[in-house]
């Protein structure tokens, strides 16, 4: 049913691809061993290395890309039949939505599944952009480096052959990771961009109330009937949100700590490096970070503003001409809509553009101490 649903069904595509939903076949296996062979690899380099600062920020960064894909993959096969179980509700609720054939609704719709399948799009050319950059960045080195610091006990990595072959295998098995990180990222915002959608079609419901049953001309019981389905989708969203929470909220956690950390210091490789190559490669790998970021942010935000339109939307049903019993539900409504439902960090604060911008602010007063350190 979801191969009609453009906003979730490139990365669900891929992710089945690699037989991480749905399919169940020797690819995960493949994919999560090779990317957990390289990560014993390049943890291997990071205890060895002699390598200056600038390689070692460089390879802590692609060492918590990997760790973080690999993650997301040993997630999605942990709580396997959950994604699946939430994929079924986002497509079950977006087929109701389809039959109520308001056009507000499917114009709604519409746009969601365009926005969607752009971002899920835009986020996969991030990614062949970022797996380039990884290609090229040891053809702008003096000497050989390879894409990701690593290091197999035993051999000399540098030598020929070892060096020709560890960088083909690097190489292959980029897209791969990029395979499993990218869709996973987009369908989790998509996830949240449809209950965007959903609370607008209960702003708009609660909005028809009034034009719908008109003071002198309503039906009581009809009245009082679709404001207890108005409740019953309202809860319908909360639980849909607290299903997301439930299989992202900590990973979420992990990757905030993990990105602030990174983030200040790329900001500090970029007044480190030397030639153009490396600085241009460098804000790849930043604008890598805020766009992943700053896409889950922005919709998450956007998702908590609209639980608190959904209050407004109940004020302005007339509730005040109501008998008292429609009354009490509509004023429990509201006060339900002023605690609004969140995506959450850790299960402790929302995710909000406020946060977001805490995020810059600490990573640059960070950034800042480090330059008067060493600068």
């Amino acid at each position: 049913m979801f191969e009609d649903i453009q906003l979730i069904y490139m990365n669900i595509r891929i992710l089945r691809f690699w037989a991480l939903l749905y399919d169940n076949n020797i690819k995960k296996y493949l994919c999560i061993g090779l990317a957990t062979f390289h990560i014993f690899t390049q943890l291997v380099y990071m205890i060895s290395t002699t390598e200056g600062l600038i390689g070692i920020i460089r390879n802590s960064y692609m060492l918590v890309l990997w760790i973080n894909t690999v993650l997301r993959a040993f997630l999605l096969l942990l709580d396997h039949d959950s994604y699946v179980a939430l994929i079924d509700n986002l497509t079950a609720a977006y087929y109701d939505l389809i039959n109520l054939r308001d056009t507000y609704i499917t114009q709604e719709l519409d746009q969601l599944n365009r926005v969607g399948k752009l971002m899920a799009r835009g986020n996969l050319f991030f990614g062949l952009l970022t797996c380039v950059g990884f290609g090229l960045y040891p053809l702008s080195s003096s000497e050989r480096v390879l894409p990701f610091g690593s290091r197999i006990p035993g051999l000399n990595e540098y030598e020929t052959p070892y060096y020709q072959l560890w960088y083909l295998f690097q190489m292959t098995i980029t897209p791969m990771g990029c395979c499993m990180y990218i869709p996973y990222t987009s369908l989790i915002v998509a996830l949240i961009m449809f209950g965007i959608v959903r609370c607008k079609a209960l702003q708009h419901r609660l909005r028809r109330v009034a034009k719908l049953h008109p003071f002198g001309q309503r039906d009581n019981r009809k009245l009082a009937a679709e404001i207890v389905e108005c409740i019953r989708y309202q809860q319908s969203i909360i639980e849909y949100m607290d299903h997301i929470n439930q299989l992202t909220t900590m990973m979420f956690l992990f990757e905030l700590l993990a990105f602030s950390a990174l983030l200040c210091a790329l900001l500090f490789l970029l007044i480190i490096v030397n030639g153009t190559g490396q600085i241009i490669i460098v804000c790849m790998y930043i604008n890598m970070i805020l766009a992943q970021i700053l896409a889950l942010y922005w919709y998450a935000n956007e998702l908590r503003e609209q639980n608190l339109a959904v209050a407004t939307a109940a004020y302005e049903t007339e509730w005040y001409t109501y008998e008292i019993p429609v009354r009490k539900n509509i004023i429990f409504m509201m006060m339900r809509a002023q605690r609004p439902a969140s995506i959450l960090l850790g299960n402790i604060r929302p995710i909000t553009l406020e946060l977001f911008q805490n995020l810059l602010n600490t990573t640059y007063t960070f950034f800042t101490v480090l330059k008067r350190v060493y600068g």
